[in-house]
């Protein structure tokens, strides 16, 4: 089969740039012609283009206009799809970079759209507020009432908004990361939505537990994962268990402020700052953790870090919201809590470090649940399966005309 792949980023600086680069490389071991197409733009410094076809991207002041209106996206994808002619093609971020201007050229191939952001219902792609809060508004005049965006860019993306809404009907099947996500599409409107998990490499268990206890967070230092409130339900379990350590691995605008958290609660002692690492890197400084918590405040369509820790056999402890209660099964793999619910937060965390037979059963049960519903060879079966079906449907309607 000759599958089209099309994302936003063609290099592997993101976790949906990974998925798109290791389902290619899933969908090409199993024989298929596979190949993906994405702006040029490499957003984090020193990164390798990866992708087989490129067209203009930036991320200057004129990414406003280009993310509505990107002509050479347009011109790129009308000179593939007539050499390459594939038999599906599968969008995953469009809406940042190449711009609704290449719908038009979708619509007689067989086409999915992979939602990994809320960009169908929400110009920002996050459904939140400024404040870090749910939106419940639907998209328009409510996104300016909020302050989401500048009057100016309001104007661009409300136009990229009616663009999408007109040509949205190029996709012939549209797919979520997560049940919580579907719900919320077709809450608004966007529908029929199937589900599809993002997919982590398996790997073996990690080696034995050993001490001191260690929790590790891994992601970008902004509100909305939850730094803070980690550091804060930290503090009196470093205060019980002195020996207990605490890895940070990731970097952001909230770095600084962290830090003189961390300080100011008398943890600076106990916390370990890895800064912007590689996965390998990480994963290696992880494999000894005995926890790991994603204390995100926001509703993630998915959650990647989850998985991986699962995956490495790392028992987790997560905010209740999101996708997160579909992949942790609470009290068998981990807990799940409330967000900024820091009692319940460092009840979770004394529990695992004062049980190394506990925090060894959860992992093992996250390393098989991680195994079955999680691996990338389940995420490209499930995404095969629908592209046959879409080129099955494709065919029969052609022997009809």
């Amino acid at each position: 089969m000759r599958i089209l792949l099309i994302n936003d980023i063609g290099a592997a600086t993101g976790g949906a740039e990974l998925q798109m680069l290791s389902l290619r490389q899933g969908l090409r071991a199993r024989g298929h012609d596979v190949r993906l197409f994405s702006s040029n733009l490499i957003p984090v410094e020193k990164s390798e283009f990866l992708a087989d076809y490129s067209c203009f991207g930036t991320n200057t002041r004129l990414q406003v206009l280009s993310q509505t209106a990107n002509p050479s996206a347009y011109l790129k994808l009308r000179r593939i799809l007539q050499d390459f002619q594939p038999d599906v093609v599968h969008v995953r971020i469009f809406m940042g970079q190449l711009s609704p201007l290449i719908l038009p050229l979708l619509q007689n191939v067989p086409c999915i759209y992979q939602m990994a952001m809320y960009r169908a219902i929400c110009p920002k792609g996050t459904k939140t507020l400024p404040d870090g809060s749910p939106c419940q508004s639907r998209a328009g005049i409510a996104c300016l009432r909020h302050s989401c965006m500048t009057p100016q860019s309001w104007a661009v993306l409300m136009l990229q908004r009616q663009l999408w809404l007109h040509w949205g009907s190029a996709f012939d099947s549209l797919v979520a990361l997560s049940h919580g996500m579907k719900a919320k599409l077709e809450a608004e409107g966007i529908s029929p939505v199937e589900v599809v998990y993002n997919g982590v490499p398996a790997r073996p268990m990690r080696p034995p537990l050993s001490t001191p206890p260690t929790v590790a967070f891994a992601g970008r230092l902004v509100p909305e994962k939850g730094v803070g409130f980690l550091l804060q339900a930290f503090a009196p379990v470093a205060a019980q268990l002195p020996q207990a350590r605490l890895v940070i691995a990731g970097q952001g605008p909230q770095e600084v402020a962290l830090r003189i958290l961390a300080d100011e609660l008398g943890i600076l002692a106990n916390v370990t700052w890895l800064g912007h690492v590689g996965r390998e890197e990480m994963e290696r400084h992880f494999d000894g953790a005995w926890v790991q918590v994603v204390p995100s405040l926001w509703e993630e369509p998915f959650g990647n870090v989850t998985t991986e820790a699962m995956m490495r056999g790392t028992a987790v402890i997560a905010c209740a919201v999101g996708a997160q209660p579909e992949i942790v099964n609470d009290g068998k793999t981990g807990f799940l809590v409330a967000p900024n619910d820091v009692e319940a937060l460092t009840a979770g965390l004394l529990r695992l470090l004062q049980n190394q037979n506990l925090a060894e059963q959860m992992g093992q049960a996250g390393h098989q649940r991680a195994i079955t519903y999680f691996s990338e060879d389940r995420r490209t079966e499930n995404f095969l399966a629908i592209y046959e079906e879409l080129r099955a449907k494709y065919q029969y309607q052609l022997g009809w005309t």
